[in-house]
């Protein structure tokens, strides 16, 4: 597949204009989660500006390709991607946490449009990506299923569960990315409760595995072109990220997981991401 200069280019500016929402609304918030929201900024403007089939006029379209964040409480960046497709109005945006707002610490199916599933309890979001891959099989169906996991969640068993099943029923459009950004609320992944190697365990569980830099959006766009193509076995991209990607004082530093900015930190840094 060949990808135009320009396609890149738009869709790195829109990984940025995503970021400013994120930062923004975090700030206005007063709490949330910065930090894994902005590592996964890239992936998941790829995938709802350019893969993924979907209609914000018409958010619960059967033949409409499945969204799962399953890392929930990176869901600003979820729901900066909605609001910019055209689901709700962005203004909404500066609703985040708020009393009534539709717009939650975890995304909630219920009351957000053009969510597929309700996370935020870490591990479950394979397994629900799992069963909207399935039932794609079962009933003959062309869409695809996108999952995005935390490399911290992959210290929960879950997953694995989830992992063995995707294998064994030859879930091929199924497509899981881990924001391998190496840290965790605790600290570093591997100083909490290692999950490496992240890919070696994903193929010794029969899984195609690609390895990308998170942050490269040419490289997240063919990953995602090869997924499609490779056939019997559900795809894993595990992408190297830097957490609080875009923001300098942010990038690689564990206590901005669930840290919201001041105004005054949000200011200093908006106009330069």
């Amino acid at each position: 597949m060949s990808i135009s200069c320009e396609t890149i280019h738009e869709l790195n500016s829109e990984a940025r204009t995503i970021r400013r929402h994120i930062v923004k609304m975090i700030t206005e918030a007063g709490s949330g989660h910065p930090g894994g929201s902005l590592s996964s900024a890239d992936i998941v403007t790829a995938l709802y500006f350019h893969v993924m089939n979907v209609d914000p006029q018409n958010p619960h379209w059967p033949e409409r390709d499945r969204f799962v964040l399953s890392k929930g409480h990176a869901a600003p960046v979820l729901y900066a991607a909605l609001a910019e497709k055209g689901f709700f109005p962005k203004e909404e945006l500066l609703k985040l946490r708020k009393t009534g707002s539709m717009l939650q610490g975890h995304p909630d199916m219920k009351v957000t449009p053009g969510l597929d599933m309700t996370t935020g309890s870490l591990g479950q979001g394979l397994s629900a990506a799992n069963g909207m891959a399935l039932s794609a099989k079962l009933d003959n169906k062309a869409y695809r299923v996108y999952v995005v996991m935390g490399d911290g969640e992959m210290e929960e068993g879950q997953v694995w569960e989830a992992a063995m099943a995707a294998a064994h029923y030859k879930l091929d459009n199924l497509t899981a990315f881990v924001d391998h950004n190496g840290l965790q609320i605790d600290g570093p992944i591997t100083e909490i409760m290692s999950p490496e190697s992240i890919q070696e365990k994903f193929k010794a569980f029969g899984w195609n595995v690609i390895d990308i830099d998170g942050h490269d959006m040419k490289q997240i766009l063919e990953a995602i072109e090869e997924a499609k193509t490779f056939k019997g076995k559900p795809t894993v991209i595990v992408a190297k990220t830097v957490k609080g990607k875009g923001v300098p004082f942010m990038e690689n530093q564990v206590g901005w997981h669930g840290k919201a900015p001041t105004p005054e930190q949000a200011k200093e840094v908006i106009d330069i991401i």
